[in-house]
């Protein structure tokens, strides 16, 4: 008996997500829940109680769904390299998670009342731009704070972007954006090593023509095949 309740339970919480998802808190109805779930009203009010308690339960599991996600990442020597793949895992989860869908739909349509996603990951992808600072891996003049700023407006559009159906050109896209990003924040080590050695060629540019540009051999502008965690993170 309990383990049906709790078939039940998971059911109408499922289904919960698919029509907040779909339709935003507003939009949602219980009885479009109870038919996706193949259950009664009766039963759902029994386990939620109301639509406000479905919608909290909601968003507490698109908050443990990013949250279990963020720690599964691998680490990666450099943090730039790792900014890519907590972007790209971020885009996919509100691609590809009905729950994170949902949860994100909800945060806009209640704000103040559902706890924004950005308190799971935001703290995360400021740390990785401590690290890259710490570790000279940004460029001169380039704040943390400014880059938190510039790369949170990254991650909340690829977010949005995401939401569409997944192809090959957003995959595209992403590295084409990418690699602009880091040319605005990656300290060039090619340049660094000039000053300390090769003075005298200083005057010299790279293919892109600027004596700034990183390195287009440099780790954090190749593509990585490493096979990432299930949370949905693209190759960093």
């Amino acid at each position: 008996m309990q383990e049906r309740a709790a078939r039940t339970r998971q059911a109408v919480l499922e289904a919960a997500a698919d029509e907040f998802a779909e339709r935003g808190y507003e939009g949602a109805s219980l009885q479009r829940m109870v038919w996706r779930a193949a259950t009664s009203i009766g039963a759902l009010t029994f386990h939620f109680g109301n639509k406000t308690a479905l919608a909290e339960e909601v968003s507490a599991a698109g908050h443990a769904r990013f949250e279990s996600c963020l720690e599964d990442l691998a680490a990666a020597p450099d943090p730039l390299r790792e900014l890519r793949t907590l972007i790209g895992a971020l885009a996919r989860l509100a691609h590809e998670d009905t729950f994170v869908r949902a949860t994100r739909r909800l945060e806009a349509d209640r704000p103040g009342e559902v706890p924004p996603l950005t308190e799971v990951w935001l703290p995360v992808l400021r740390g990785l731009l401590d690290r890259a600072h710490d570790a000279q891996r940004l460029r001169p003049g380039v704040s943390p704070e400014d880059a938190v700023a510039l790369l949170a407006h990254l991650a909340e559009g690829a977010m949005a972007a995401h939401g569409a159906t997944r192809d090959s050109a957003w995959d595209a896209v992403w590295d084409s954006v990418w690699n602009v990003v880091l040319h605005g924040l990656a300290a060039d080590r090619t340049g660094q090593a000039g000053q300390s050695g090769q003075a005298g060629q200083a005057g010299q540019t790279g293919r892109t023509g600027r004596t700034d540009a990183p390195d287009a051999t440099d780790s954090t502008t190749s593509t990585d095949s490493t096979t990432l965690t299930e949370c949905g993170a693209e190759p960093a």
